[in-house]
Formats: structure tokens, sequence, C-alpha cells
């Protein structure tokens, strides 16, 4: 019965090249109408926001141009309520994960804790995020790999954003030799990092004896740089700082250990 009233009639040639047509112009139409909100909005919306509304644009017109060909193809649109109310119940237990990950789509969207071009680590991945889809993110990791998360996830977890801030530290821990001045050990170390084009002089640099080690006194140094080019400065500085440190004749000792023996008493 329920076929009965979905598919009546016969299909033709003609009938098929009426879809065939409209399907045609609803891509292009689509395609034009996208191309255009890109040109105009480029500007006046983020990247990741104005992908999701042109995606969300291009596949409305696709959808209701597919629905106003089924009468054509003889399929009655109403007789897919009857089917789709029996169909929905057993489909809306298998996807309560897709709309869980649609509606934190729409949440993501609206709370922005991420955009397409930041460092982010979610739960054990961590990368670059590279699109921002309804249902799904899509991140490429730092060694290169693609992980599609889903967007119930992104929402739920907690999200370490390594570029949401315009500058990051980084500290290194040096150990220099009991033997060394401090005060000229600092000195070199400040010297090197305000020579340095990325690191920051404000918030400042600093150094400061941390601890005193076993082998020697550790000076912990704290650096801010751009959160785009913190990777960079933190590999670069730390080996110019060692070669500063030595070329002034300052040393970074290996651990080492002074063991004193105890003289036997003669009997």
């Amino acid at each position: 019965m329920i076929l009965d009233t979905v598919i009546y009639g016969e299909i033709t040639l003609f009938n098929l090249l009426q879809v065939l047509f409209i399907l045609i112009i609803a891509a292009i139409l689509a395609k034009v109408v996208v191309l255009n909100i890109r040109r105009s909005l480029k500007d006046k919306l983020r990247k990741d926001h104005l992908e999701i509304l042109v995606k969300a644009v291009y596949y409305t017109i696709i959808g209701v141009a597919v629905i106003s060909v089924l009468p054509i193809l003889g399929v009655n649109p109403s007789g897919f309520l009857v089917a789709g109310g029996i169909a929905g119940l057993v489909i809306g237990f298998a996807s309560q994960k897709i709309v869980a990950n649609l509606i934190s789509g729409v949440f993501l969207v609206v709370e922005r804790p991420v955009k397409i071009g930041d460092q982010i680590n979610i739960g054990d991945v961590s990368g670059i995020v590279v699109d921002i889809h309804i249902i799904s993110t899509i991140i490429r990791t730092f060694d290169g790999l693609y992980v599609r998360v889903p967007n119930e996830k992104v929402f739920t977890s907690s999200i370490t954003n390594f570029v949401g801030n315009v500058a990051r530290r980084f500290e290194y821990e040096v150990g220099i030799s009991y033997s060394d001045d401090v005060d000229k050990a600092s000195e070199v170390i400040i010297k090197v990092i305000e020579e340095h084009p990325f690191a920051l002089k404000n918030p400042a640099p600093q150094v400061f004896v941390d601890r005193l080690g076993e082998s020697a006194v550790v000076l912990r140094v704290r650096i801010w740089a751009p959160s785009t080019e913190w990777f960079g400065v933190r590999m670069e500085l730390l080996w110019k700082i060692k070669k500063a440190l030595e070329e002034e004749g300052i040393k970074v000792p290996f651990p080492q250990r002074v063991v004193w023996l105890r003289d036997e008493p003669s009997r």
C-alpha cells in the first residue's frame, strides 16, 4: 500500500531528460551562488564560518532540486511521510551519534573554540585544523597524518589551542659550573635572547637561579615568542645559548660526583 502511494505513473525518456536538465541547472546555480557568497563575504566572515555557510547553501539548493524532480519521476513526496515515519523510528536510533555531531558542529560555530589553521590538542590528537565540517573536524597531525574527529568529541573534550594567544612562553634549564660567575652567565643568555628577532621584549625574558644541583648551578630561562614562531625559536635559542656560554669560558658541566674514601684507623 505504501509503495502504491509513493510511485505512480510511467517514467518516459522525456521525464528523465527533464530531471537531468533541472539537476544540471541546480548544480550550476548552486556553484554561482556559492561563488558570489565567497566573493562578497570573504572579508567579513572568518574562513571556517564562511566554509560552513557555503556548504549549507550549496546542499540546500541541491536538496530542493532533488525534491522538486520527484513528481517528474513518478514519486509522490507525500507518500514518504508515511514511509519515513516507519523508517524514521529505525533510523533515529542508529543516527543518534550523527545528530549529536551535527548539533555539536552548530555549537562549535557559535562558540568558536577553534578555527581552520589553529594548532590544537584534543584528547590524544595533536595537530593543525584543516577543515571544520558540520559532522566532523579534520586535523592534520604534526606527523602529517589526517585524523577525522567527530564534532561531539571536539565539543565535549578539553581543547588546548597552542596559537589561541598571540604569544607563548617556553623554558630551558641551563646548568653552569659552581666556579663560574652566575651574573655573567645570565648576561650572556639575556644578550643572546635579545638578539633573536622573534624573542619578545614584552613580556621580558627571565633568567634566574632555580636550584643548586649536585654538579651544577641550574639557571631557569623563560622566553616569550609569537605563537606562530614558537617552535622555531625554541629550537634555535638553546643551541645559541650553549655556544655563547662556551665562547665566554662558562662551562656547562657533565654530571659528576665527588667520592670521599674514609681512612681505616691503623691497628
